[in-house]
C-alpha cells in the first residue's frame, strides 16, 4: 500500500489556515467575554439606578405622608378652634341676655318682700308669685342656675358677703340671709348670691371679776 505525498508548500498552508482559525476563535471568545463583561456591567448599573429611584421614591412617599398628617391634624385644629369659638360666642351671647333678664327676677323678688295689705293684694301677689316662677323655670331651661343658699355654709367661690351679724340661732359662717340670688350659666358664676353670714357671738367679759 502506497503512501500519499503531500507538497511542502501544502503543508505550510494548512499550517496557515489552522492558525487563522485558532486566531479567529481566540478573537471570538475575547469579543464573547467583552459582551458578557459589558453586560454585566450594564445590568449592575441598571440595578443601582433602579435602587436609586426607588429610594427616592419611599422618600417622596415618606414626605407626602408627613405633609398629609399635618395637614389632618391642622385640619382638625381649625375645626375645633371654630366649633369652641362659635360655642363661646354663643354663650356669650346668652350670659349677655341672662344678665339684663336678671334685673327683673330681682324685682319680682323685691316685689314679693313687701307685706301683703288687704284683700286686693292678694291676687296681686300671687300673680307676682306665678310671673317670678315662670321666669326661674325659663331660665333652667337656658342652664341658668338660681342660687339661694339660705343656710349653708358661706362659699367665697359662689357667694359675697355683704356683713356678718352674730346669730346664737344659725352656725358660725352660715348663710343666715340672702339679700339677692346668684345665678350660674352652664355651671360657671355669672353673679354671685349676696348675702348675710352669721358669726359667733362674742365671749361675755365678766366686768366683776
Amino acid at each position: 500500500m502506497g503512501h500519499s505525498f503531500v507538497p511542502f508548500w501544502a503543508l505550510g498552508a494548512l499550517n496557515m489556515s489552522n492558525n487563522e482559525e485558532i486566531q479567529n476563535t481566540e478573537e471570538q471568545q475575547a469579543e464573547a467575554t467583552e459582551e458578557r463583561v459589558d453586560s454585566t456591567e450594564s445590568f449592575e448599573e441598571k440595578v443601582e439606578s433602579l435602587s436609586a429611584e426607588l429610594e427616592a421614591a419611599l422618600k417622596e412617599a415618606e414626605t407626602q405622608k408627613d405633609v398629609a398628617i399635618r395637614a389632618k391634624a391642622e385640619t382638625e385644629n381649625i375645626r375645633r378652634r371654630a366649633e369652641r369659638e362659635v360655642s363661646n360666642a354663643s354663650k356669650f351671647a346668652l350670659e349677655r341676655f341672662a344678665k339684663e333678664i336678671l334685673a327683673v327676677v330681682d324685682s319680682l323678688e323685691k316685689a314679693l318682700e313687701l307685706p301683703s295689705e288687704g284683700d286686693t293684694a292678694n291676687p296681686m301677689r300671687e300673680g307676682i308669685e306665678l310671673t317670678y316662677k315662670l321666669l326661674i323655670d325659663i331660665l333652667a331651661k337656658f342652664s341658668v342656675e338660681q342660687i339661694t343658699p339660705l343656710g349653708d355654709s358661706f362659699d367665697p367661690e359662689k357667694h359675697e358677703a355683704m356683713i356678718m351679724q352674730e346669730s346664737d340661732e344659725h352656725d358660725a359662717n352660715s348663710v343666715m340671709h340672702v339679700v339677692q340670688s346668684g345665678f350660674s350659666l352652664n355651671g360657671r358664676l355669672i353673679r354671685p348670691a349676696r348675702v348675710i353670714v352669721a358669726k359667733g357671738k362674742a365671749p361675755e367679759i365678766d366686768e366683776k371679776a
